[in-house]
């Protein structure tokens, strides 16, 4: 008889994107995305960081400060690094984000031809940014939704 706790697929895929999030080297906030396409293949996966070639021990990681000083202008996010992973089509696949989407990450996400976001934080909720995100998802008829958090632990 087949083991019966196993995790499911949200949990799997989720389980992929925070694992890539701690890829990251941003001390303040880490990110990670795994994009599945319809068959339950992943095929992207991306988290937060600088551009390929970019020092990131030279460049700034601060979040406060001037803007040029800060590490926004330079932080390539892991939705757009996961979409950029990719070498093949991402129609219809499905988008899991250990934090929802900014706006400019939406629309790279709506353009790719994703069609579902499965996220797990949205701190950033009430911000303009993420506000603009919802109603381009929703126009877009893009699905998205909240998943718990989980707590993985590996049986032997």
């Amino acid at each position: 008889m087949k083991r019966k706790d196993y995790i499911s697929w949200d949990e799997y895929f989720m389980g992929v994107a925070r694992l890539s999030a701690m890829r990251s080297k941003d001390p303040n906030t880490q990110v990670g995305a795994c994009i599945v396409n319809n068959k339950k293949r992943i095929i992207g996966i991306g988290y937060n960081g600088f551009p390929y070639g970019v020092e990131d021990d030279t460049f700034p990681w601060e979040n406060d400060g001037e803007w040029l000083d800060s590490k926004y202008p330079y932080v390539v996010h892991a939705e757009p690094n996961a979409i950029l992973n990719s070498t093949v089509s991402l129609e219809n696949a499905t988008l899991y984000v250990t934090l929802f989407p900014c706006n400019d990450c939406a629309k790279l996400i709506i353009q790719s031809g994703i069609k579902e976001l499965v996220f797990l934080e949205d701190k950033y909720h009430d911000e303009d940014s993420f506000k603009a995100s919802r109603r381009m998802f929703d126009s877009a008829k893009i699905i998205y939704r909240k998943m718990k958090m989980i707590d993985i632990e590996v049986k032997r």
